[in-house]
């Protein structure tokens, strides 16, 4: 007989077992942001309900009471009019009156109940409206997706979160309302103002006790959930090399569009050559072509620079436009490294730069006297 061995690896789903080891960039998590992927515990939203519910009640349970006390006094007085007559609509009218003095007093609990909802969902997500979730898509009505998540570690963490939802606040709502039945044994003697009031103080401490428990659950659940969406977005080496490649762009494009740049820009260089006064080398590697214009009070520009075969071609350039070429090595290094192209010389150039140009503007005085 030929043993069978059968491993079973219990991280099947996650994302390591799918070569998925990278955390997510920022455009992945965009992208997962704008079809509805994003790490939201709805437990956190009932708990901060239940929590906030009983908050409120506190701050206005007392308004509410009375006003509906109020509206059972009136709902009572109106029923010496309605006995003994045959009249639908007075009755008609007490009902609704005493509906909207019931809807009246509670659109401040139901607007504090919004706002809270809209907190918590807002702190959770943000602000985000998508519509991917609901469109159709086949594979969810694959059964082997189906299979998967009922076998899957999320279906596992899910029934233990029941599990101690029921266990714990079960055992606190338990233990809250037996410490509670001695104060209601007497419960026929009170008057209904003092019921009312027992009732609403008993249902607010079970709300805090309850909300209480449930929110340590939530952000467990919390906890869990952003670890869920943190692994479910993660990538591959290979999908966030490609997507540095779309967001770098190719390198090879990228070359392209470098050379591309680097002629263009010394066909403009070559072609402010021949503005220039002098033309500073190295006199081999470097070669600095400055301007000096005094009617514009300005220091001296560079208006072309390079090293080498740039270099040689603006000599080149600059003997064919005949502008006078001196040889100066510190200088021409000084330049080529501080200044950069059509910008001024630092003031710490200005003397060694002016010597080259009074040397320059003599000698053309001399050729000029030497031709007339």
């Amino acid at each position: 007989m030929i043993p069978l061995n059968y491993s079973l690896n219990l991280q099947f789903f996650s994302a390591e077992s799918e070569g998925r080891t990278e955390k997510a960039t920022d455009k992945k998590r965009s992208d997962a942001r704008k079809k509805g992927q994003v790490a939201q515990s709805k437990e956190l939203n009932t708990a901060a309900l239940i929590v906030g519910f009983s908050s409120v009640a506190v701050v206005l349970g007392g308004y509410m009471l009375d006003k509906m006390m109020q509206t059972f006094k009136d709902g009572f007085g109106y029923i010496s009019s309605i006995t003994g007559e045959d009249n639908i609509h007075l009755t008609l009218v007490a009902l609704k009156e005493a509906l909207f003095q019931f809807l009246w007093t509670c659109i401040p609990l139901w607007a504090c109940l919004m706002v809270i909802a809209f907190v918590i969902c807002y702190i959770q997500v943000k602000f985000k409206v998508s519509f991917e979730p609901m469109k159709f898509k086949m594979s969810k009505m694959n059964p082997l997706n189906g299979i998967k998540k009922i076998f899957s570690k999320d279906t596992l963490i899910n029934l233990l979160l029941a599990v101690a939802k029921v266990t714990l606040l079960g055992s606190v709502a338990v233990n809250l309302i037996k410490g509670k039945i001695p104060e209601f044994i007497g419960i026929y003697q009170m008057s209904l103002s003092t019921i009312l009031s027992m009732i609403a103080k008993s249902v607010v401490e079970l709300g805090f006790f309850v909300g209480g428990s449930f929110l340590v659950i939530a952000v467990a659940d919390y906890v869990y959930q952003r670890y869920k969406h943190e692994d479910s977005i993660k990538m591959t080496k290979q999908e966030v090399k490609e997507e540095y490649k779309n967001a770098e762009g190719d390198p090879q494009i990228k070359s392209k569009i470098k050379q591309k740049m680097r002629q263009a820009s010394m066909q403009r260089m070559m072609q402010a050559v021949p503005e220039a006064d002098v033309i500073i080398t190295n006199p081999t590697h470097f070669a600095v072509a400055l301007k000096y214009d005094e009617q514009s009070g300005r220091a001296p520009i560079v208006v072309a620079k390079g090293i080498d075969y740039v270099a040689q071609k603006i000599k080149e350039k600059g003997k064919e436009a005949h502008i006078e070429i001196v040889e100066n090595k510190p200088l021409a290094r000084s330049l080529y490294y501080t200044v950069d192209l059509d910008r001024e010389i630092p003031p710490e150039l200005y003397g060694a730069v002016a010597e080259v140009l009074a040397f320059v503007y003599n000698l053309q005085k001399k050729k000029m006297n030497g031709r007339n």
